[in-house]
Parts: C-alpha cells; sequence; structure tokens
C-alpha cells in the first residue's frame, strides 16, 4: 500500500489533484474541521543514514506530512515557510521543528 493510500485512512471529503501538482491528497482530517492539501510522499535515506524530505517554498500544498514507525506528523507550510526565511535555514530537521513551530499535528497510526 502506498503512502499516500495509508494517509488517507485519515482523511475525510478525499480530493486528488486532475493534473501534476506539488500536492499529492487533499481532504479533512478526522474530528477536524479544515480542508487541506497534503504533500505526502515518501522520505529517503541521505549518504549519512539520515532520513530526509525535500520541500519546497513554491509548493500548492498547505501541510507536509511524514511518515514514522508509530505515527504521522503533519506541518504547517506556511508556518515552516516563515521559519525558515526567518532563521536563514536551508536544512531544517524534525526533532527541531517540533519544538519551535506551533501548528505540528500529530496522528498515531
Amino acid at each position: 500500500m502506498s503512502i499516500i493510500n495509508r494517509f488517507s485512512e485519515n482523511l475525510t471529503a478525499i480530493e486528488y489533484p486532475k493534473e501534476k501538482s506539488s500536492w499529492n491528497i487533499a481532504g479533512i482530517l478526522k474530528n477536524q474541521n479544515g480542508f487541506y492539501k497534503f504533500d505526502v510522499r515518501d522520505m529517503f535515506k541521505m549518504p549519512d543514514g539520515e532520513f530526509a524530505q525535500k520541500g519546497s517554498t513554491k509548493s500548492k500544498a498547505d501541510k507536509m506530512v511524514l511518515e514514522f514507525k508509530n505515527r504521522w506528523v503533519i506541518l504547517d507550510l506556511e508556518e515552516l515557510y516563515e521559519y525558515i526565511k526567518k532563521e536563514d535555514k536551508k536544512k531544517v530537521y524534525v526533532e527541531d521543528l517540533i519544538h519551535v513551530l506551533d501548528w505540528t499535528m500529530y496522528l498515531n497510526k
């Protein structure tokens, strides 16, 4: 099962892009009321063994979804972009973001 299909189990009112886009799936998180476009892609392993995810400040997605063994971590991209710009960062770590971003959401698997 693909990462998009696994994550879709957490959504209602699901929509998919009609053409190639920077977001993969849209919908409403269960027990929530906001409709969002999500960037949901598998992380990749860096040469040093760390897992990473690339992103673009030009993305049309509202949220970035990261999959971990026992949970999903959802980051607000607007808040992330503001942090990257303010701190003049090219590379950020999820563990650091958890402590500095306000909107971050966690969904248990």
